[in-house]
């Protein structure tokens, strides 16, 4: 007999509108995981959502036999901006393998180590910003590390460097973070309320999305290169399957999603410096491997499998983070009866969606001792390589995981690197403990420290 999957008690009609706060959904999930455990479920305006919060389920609703990816809610929503894109795209949409078959050797280990110099130089670039403040200033990590993020896709896909370290911020990022915002508020309210009070912020938005990469497709135009990059690619590669290429308007919903893609990158960084400064013990051990492996030679991409412990502490921040928060299954179309979890013990209906909170999957007690714990040296050699699958889905699943998967791994190491190498960091606020909002993504809110030199 299957055990019934909790549910927080609602209200008539709107169910659990009010357990689930729009402006920050994910925080509201992990309450709910606190609460309730390894799985449950909402209501809101009739609709069921079930969550799932353990290992053992991550895995099992994993298993692509079984399940995939549901395109719905929020990333229904932001099709406004990328259409039917490598993010967007529905299961029956022939684009999603078009684009995919197209732009995946761009994506390729030894691809990405092609951007390796720009992440290094622009990230450089940053601390010689930070120098010029003089010690002891106080910076905003998601803030500056949002701009980086922005430099560094830019140039690395789109050959244009924006010089947008210093001086007004590119308006991009609001852009990005006002246009997911509204992409998850959306499906909480009526239509005709989204329709008369929030629509035209969020097509104006969209717009400036889609104009900055109007302006990477002109730039290309106006400045011809030999350069086989991203945007060379959209631009004149085919489908090898079908023969099929982008078209421009294609091309531009591709440039849009690339940076919505890679904004998680600056919070997993953002999210490591304050842990490492909660523990300077691994600021300390991080500092002996980059000096012992590096020296005073320059840092190159040889340089990236000698540093385990620093990768150690990627992997950890990217578990205690949850910077990508989750991300959405549903059974297969052709699934009879009701779908059995964790060998019968739960049921849900065969077109249920179930949503992965990768906040409980990471903090799973039963795969991990002490949870809430930061502890690079679990996620380095054998004993990383013994955590089951389940515990490893921060980039998410199969066939749909993170398109940017690889170029994300190099850009958060090379970043955290480059800033343990030349950077002291100090709390501007020692009382400051962690809290995060997000849409797409989860970054520290409030979170300011003190820069200087590192002094040896």
């Amino acid at each position: 007999m299957s055990t019934a999957i909790p549910k927080p008690p609602g209200v008539p009609l709107l169910g659990n509108i009010f357990d689930v706060d729009p402006s920050n959904t994910w925080v509201s999930l992990q309450k709910l995981w606190e609460k309730y455990g390894e799985i449950f479920k909402i209501s809101v305006l009739g609709q069921q959502i079930v969550f799932v919060g353990s290992v053992a389920l991550c895995e099992e609703l994993c298993d692509e036999k079984r399940f995939r990816k549901f395109v719905g809610g929020p990333i229904v929503e932001i099709r406004k901006a990328v259409h039917a894109s490598l993010f967007t795209a529905f299961e029956n949409e022939a684009v999603w393998g078009v684009h995919h078959r197209i732009l995946a050797p761009q994506m390729t280990p030894s691809a990405v180590a092609e951007h390796f110099l720009n992440i290094r130089n622009c990230t450089g670039e940053l601390v010689g910003k930070w120098r010029g403040l003089g010690d002891g200033a106080a910076v905003s990590t998601i803030g500056e590390l949002n701009r980086l993020d922005i430099e560094t896709t830019t140039l690395c896909f789109y050959g244009r460097k924006l010089d947008g370290l210093t001086g007004p911020e590119p308006p991009m990022i609001k852009a990005m973070d006002g246009a997911t915002s509204e992409a998850i508020k959306r499906p909480t309210r009526p239509k005709l309320v989204n329709m008369l009070l929030h629509q035209s912020r969020f097509d104006r938005d969209c717009k400036t999305m889609r104009q900055y990469a109007a302006d990477c497709l002109a730039y290309r135009k106006d400045n011809p290169t030999d350069r086989k990059d991203m945007l060379y690619t959209m631009l004149n590669a085919k489908d090898p399957e079908t023969g099929k290429a982008l078209t421009e308007e294609q091309a531009i919903d591709e440039i849009v999603t690339m940076p919505i893609g890679s904004s998680t990158a600056p919070c997993v960084v953002s999210t490591a410096i304050y842990y490492l400064l909660q523990n300077p013990a691994c600021i300390a051990k991080a500092r002996e491997e980059i000096d012992s492996v590096i020296g005073d030679a320059v840092f190159t991409h040889a340089h990236l499998d000698s540093l385990p412990y620093c990768a150690g502490i990627v992997r950890e921040t990217l578990r205690l983070s949850a910077a990508a928060p989750g991300f959405n299954i549903e059974p297969l179309p052709d699934t009879q009866g009701p779908i059995l979890l964790a060998g019968g013990k739960y049921q849900v209906p065969p077109k249920q969606t179930m949503i992965i909170v990768l906040h409980g999957v990471n903090r799973d007690p039963a795969v991990f001792e002490e949870p809430e714990a930061f502890k690079p040296e679990r996620m380095v050699g054998e004993a990383y390589e013994r955590l089951p699958a389940g515990a490893k889905k921060w980039f998410g699943n199969g066939k749909r995981v993170c398109f940017g998967k690889e170029y994300a791994w190099m850009w958060n190491l090379v970043t955290l690197v480059v800033l343990l190498r030349g950077v002291d960091f100090e709390m501007a606020d020692p009382t400051y403990r962690l809290r995060q909002d997000g849409w797409f993504n989860l970054r520290p809110v409030g979170f300011e420290v003190k820069v200087q030199e590192r002094r040896k």
